[in-house]
């Protein structure tokens, strides 16, 4: 209440009762209600707190929480590979704006092992790894490792694939320079400028615990999707599903545990007449069932047998688990489960489409500025080690492939795009996943070789074109002549 509702409730408290009560009125007009306070919202605990104070305590429980779900959860570990199977696929490609020879040297290294520090992967299934990582842990880092000339690398770089845990997470202080947060570094204008890494991994169980070292950002590679302005660390992509997956384990083990109680138990064997003699010549009805036995009861004794409950009270609730699953994680409900009972050309189509506008924002929104333009950064580096004269090395990069749902109506969807003008065959080529001066060398290079040996082939599109063009001549020329005829005709008829 203000100075001015004070005096007029003083001089009249009718009319302060009435000025107070249109004021909560209002109050209640203007109002959110997911802002209000009442009994739906009391139980409702929420804080102003920024991401990294969030994550502070509770990103090392969520990235042990959603890999224990990877590991023991089928429904989980499937996302994941759904999730790097449509994001990387075979590997995601890199054509070089530079000469032919920085290119083949590209090439030689990122499809060899020797790209990898610990010799097992290539370029691509680096890829595949770091990107699994992040949807798991959040979060990934990738260190540049410099070799010498006696090492007998062609390329003097590697590339070592580290766990987020080697971050010290507990590493958070105000320096007089800048800051640390969570084990990365700051300088004062909010630039990343290196980060506090542990030696080994702290969860080794032969390791010794050290004290963690710090590591030039220059060195350093922070993968991770970032949710929030002025987020440090990566959240494990399931944390708003752990609960719920955990739930649905419980669920499930409840009823298969009484289906199981239900089968065992074939039916109960009750007395009608319990003071009836018992028969001595009849056998007792045995208590385990076999196929094709038969059984007597003894007189006044009735079976009943048990109804197990049907295994399609589970299949709704699943179905509705599995559904929130897969939104969370950003795929299509046929992607996590296989299930295509319900999915025809339209909805597994529009399915796609939408799965696909989530796979293009992981692509070129944080893989193409985190991993692959830094990467070649680095390659370049490498090269110039080397004795090679490069400038900045920029590169373009060619998704994977995504599979057609209906190859006849989509091709020919792009094939009357290329001709009305809409796109041009290089780049109907780039979104298929094929690179487009490579194939396009291998059709001229296929040509000359076929002119050589003179062969026509149907396959080649100028012998389709030459036809229609020699097709398209002899109908001018009817057209010709029969126009020239007629006014022959009308004379004779004349």
């Amino acid at each position: 209440m203000n100075l001015l509702d004070q005096i007029i409730s003083w001089v009249s408290p009718a009319a302060g009762l009435a000025r107070a009560r249109h004021r909560l009125q209002l109050d209640q007009v203007r109002r959110y209600e997911g802002a209000a306070h009442g009994r739906r919202t009391d139980s409702w605990l929420t804080r102003s707190t920024s991401a990294n104070a969030e994550l502070q305590l509770a990103l090392p429980k969520l990235r042990d929480r959603h890999r224990d779900l990877v590991r023991n959860n089928g429904w989980v570990l499937r996302a994941k590979q759904a999730v790097v199977a449509h994001t990387i696929g075979h590997g995601i490609t890199s054509k070089l704006r530079a000469n032919k020879t920085a290119q083949k040297r590209w090439n030689a290294w990122a499809n060899s092992t020797a790209c990898d520090a610990d010799g097992r992967h290539n370029w691509y299934g680096l890829q595949a790894l770091i990107w699994g990582t992040v949807f798991e842990a959040g979060e990934c880092l990738i260190r540049r490792r410099w070799r010498r000339p006696e090492d007998g690398f062609a390329i003097p770089m590697q590339l070592q694939v580290l766990e987020p845990d080697r971050l010290d997470h507990s590493k958070t202080e105000l320096l007089d320079s800048g800051r640390i947060v969570q084990g990365v570094q700051f300088n004062a204008w909010g630039q990343r400028i290196g980060y506090w890494l542990f030696p080994e991994h702290p969860g080794d169980l032969i390791g010794v615990a050290a004290a963690s070292e710090f590591v030039a950002a220059a060195d350093i590679l922070h993968i991770f999707r970032q949710d929030r302005p002025e987020q440090v660390r990566g959240v494990p992509w399931g944390a708003a599903n752990i609960v719920t997956v955990r739930d649905m384990d419980d669920c499930e083990d409840a009823f298969l545990f009484r289906q199981k109680i239900a089968n065992c138990q074939v039916g109960v064997i009750y007395d009608e007449n319990p003071q009836a003699p018992q028969g001595q010549n009849q056998p007792a009805m045995s208590e385990a069932f076999q196929p094709g036995r038969f059984d007597y009861l003894r007189p006044g004794q009735k079976i009943a047998f048990n109804t197990p409950p049907p295994a399609s009270d589970i299949n709704p609730m699943l179905r509705h688990y599995l559904l929130r699953i897969a939104m969370t994680y950003g795929i299509t409900y046929a992607a996590l489960t296989g299930d295509l009972t319900r999915v025809n050309f339209s909805s597994g189509r529009m399915g796609n489409i939408d799965m696909g506008r989530n796979i293009t924002q992981w692509q070129w929104l944080t893989l193409a500025p985190q991993l692959l333009d830094p990467v070649v950064a680095w390659f370049g580096e490498a090269l110039a080690m080397t004795g090679m004269a490069v400038r900045d090395l920029i590169a373009d990069h060619g998704m994977p492939r995504r599979e057609m749902i209906d190859p006849g109506k989509e091709i020919a969807a792009i094939v009357a795009a290329i001709r009305a003008g809409l796109t041009t065959l290089p780049a109907a080529l780039r979104e298929l996943g094929e690179d487009a001066d490579e194939l396009l060398d291998e059709y001229a290079a296929t040509n000359a070789v076929l002119d050589k040996l003179g062969l026509k082939l149907d396959s080649d599109p100028r012998n389709g074109t030459a036809k229609a063009s020699k097709s398209g001549a002899r109908s001018k020329r009817r057209v010709t002549t029969r126009a020239k005829s007629r006014p022959a005709a009308a004379a004779k008829a004349a």
